[in-house]
């Protein structure tokens, strides 16, 4: 496993970490509890180090989930969660004050709810779990990143930006005040290249590149008859001909790909996401054993190579399923 500083905080973190929104039992449903202990483990045994899970995910349940195996891991694990939004809503809209999303004392609560949840006395990284730009010149943030900071309750904050909207994460980062940011980031929308990453190369900043396989289409396992239970997210995220778009947009992408890199999709996505220097590190979601082998596995294998980057450029899909 190779590991990555972020930004400026001078934290170590293995390359590939764990995403933990699919162990909160709640809109990613299927597997067990034991299933997601168990594939924690062995990623520890891999030599991962750091998860990224949030009070929102499963209402708790992941941090929960994640405090009953930091304690006995074979080394120290570095542990980010977030902040939910106040009023529920996720991405966070236009026009609303930051007074209905993360007043101060919310925020201060939030924090403590998920030290308890995680049994831990600080936080390696808080995030707020939405942003939005309009928020910029209130000091109710700023207050709580201050008073969370200096109390010892988290040794550094950052921000998950809104879906597909990169460049909403620019002006925080100048103010100084966050150590990263959590970003949507794969080989369908690669626009945090554009002015995200070089921002963050240019202030230190940490990014963590979340859905690096497009909530699993870049696994190229979903098909046009692949059904859901009631209830999943990805019955709502792959809803209508959403299927049919991505059977289309990854068999063109393999077929590319053919005599160029002939291993799994998955892990050539992943690899993908690694190969910019201003990724810190890659969160996909691994709930059983297998995935965490495979996952994990990328951080052994070399660079990719130039061809494939170049086949990989050309399959950018500006889409946002999350509307």
């Amino acid at each position: 496993m190779r590991f990555r500083t972020l930004g400026k905080t001078g934290i170590e973190i293995s390359e590939v970490g764990y995403g933990a929104w699919g162990i909160g039992q709640k809109q990613w449903l299927g597997g067990t509890d034991d299933e997601s202990l168990n594939a924690l483990r062995h990623a520890f045994d891999l030599g991962l180090n750091f998860i990224d899970t949030a009070l929102a995910y499963g209402d708790g349940h992941s941090e929960r989930l994640v405090s009953q195996v930091i304690a006995d891991a074979p080394h120290r694990v570095y542990v980010a969660t977030k902040i939910p939004p106040k009023n529920r809503i996720w991405p966070a809209q236009p026009g609303i004050g930051i007074e209905d999303v993360y007043p101060y004392d919310y925020a201060i609560a939030s924090t403590e709810e998920s030290l308890r949840n995680l049994k831990a006395e600080t936080i390696d990284l808080q995030q707020f779990h939405v942003w939005n730009p309009e928020w910029l010149d209130n000091d109710d943030w700023k207050r709580a990143i201050e008073d969370l900071k200096k109390a010892g309750k988290v040794r550094a904050m950052g921000i998950s930006i809104n879906d597909h909207q990169p460049d909403s994460a620019l002006g925080i980062i100048e103010t100084g005040l966050i150590d990263s940011v959590q970003v949507i980031y794969n080989v369908f929308d690669q626009s945090p290249e554009k002015n995200l990453f070089p921002l963050c190369q240019e202030k230190q900043i940490g990014v963590l590149a979340r859905v690096p396989l497009d909530e699993g289409s870049l696994t190229g396992t979903i098909t046009e008859d692949t059904k859901f239970e009631e209830g999943d997210f990805r019955a709502w995220y792959f809803r209508d001909d959403r299927k049919s778009q991505v059977v289309q947009h990854v068999t063109a992408l393999q077929k590319d790909l053919q005599g160029v890199d002939e291993r799994p999709l998955a892990e050539v996505a992943l690899s993908f996401c690694l190969a910019h220097p201003a990724v810190t590190t890659v969160i996909p979601g691994m709930r059983r054993i297998k995935t965490v082998d495979s996952s994990l596995g990328v951080s052994e294998r070399p660079p990719l190579k130039a061809a494939t980057m170049e086949v990989l450029r050309r399959h950018a899909w500006g889409k946002n399923f999350y509307q």
